[in-house]
């Protein structure tokens, strides 16, 4: 997948962070064509959103499934391959090299697209530290880069902050999706790692993850209108 393909309205993905279908599929319905990709992460799935899986991609949407799997190989290998024949566009695991190994090689064949996640856009180098890395988040998210490039996954999840950066390891041969995607004006919430919509593309980002800016917004077609418009600008 190269970054140059990708259609602009594609680029923002809006999370569905929310706790039941209905209100997914009202959101849905409310944001109408603006939106073309969505992200199912634990909170709709767990809530019985996997099935909505494949009616957007019925509908012509894409879908990225964010549930970060970890654990053994075969484990995993198995998830991937339950979540290959669903219609998804991405699918994330952690970026460990066994994790990763093992999901390349089961969506082998699909149209599946591995991501890796590097480390959270909630973990600053404090954060890590506390839980025993001796690496800061810096050299973290660049070894885990250079491990997933290797073993054939498709693309990063990154904070913008580290895209610029990440370009010069993996080049343009992976995409780079970034959370932590907050417009001007808006509250940071729990992410420590943040950029605006226009920068976060500037600095090399493909795809633009964005939950509350637009689902808590008075008019959330509005807000992902903007997002859109921000994008192509930054992408002229």
């Amino acid at each position: 997948m190269q970054p140059s393909r990708i259609a602009s309205r594609d680029r923002l993905i809006v999370a569905l962070d929310l706790a039941e279908v209905t209100a997914a599929e009202a959101m849905i319905a409310r944001l109408g064509d603006s939106v073309t990709f969505y992200k199912i992460g634990y909170q709709l799935a767990y809530a019985g959103g996997l099935p909505l899986v494949g009616r957007l991609a019925d509908a012509g949407k894409k879908v990225f499934i964010d549930l970060k799997l970890h654990d053994i190989g075969n484990t995993v290998a198995r998830g991937v391959e339950s979540i290959a024949k669903s219609g998804a566009t991405f699918l994330t695991v952690h970026a460990y090299p066994q994790t990763m190994k093992a999901a390349v090689e089961a969506r082998a064949g699909s149209g599946l697209k591995i991501l890796a996640v590097t480390v959270l856009t909630s973990y600053d180098d404090g954060d890590l530290h506390a839980a025993g890395y001796r690496f800061g988040v810096s050299d973290l998210v660049e070894a885990r880069a250079q491990q997933a490039q290797v073993l054939g996954v498709d693309g990063l999840v990154c904070s913008p902050e580290e895209a610029v950066s990440l370009r010069k390891v993996v080049g343009h041969q992976m995409v780079l999706v970034t959370p932590g995607i907050r417009p001007a004006g808006s509250a940071t919430g729990d992410q420590k790692r943040i950029m605006t919509p226009g920068r976060a593309i500037a600095a090399g980002s493909d795809y633009l993850v964005v939950g509350r800016p637009v689902l808590e917004a008075a008019d959330p077609r509005a807000a992902a209108d903007a997002i859109q418009a921000e994008i192509v600008q930054a992408l002229g």
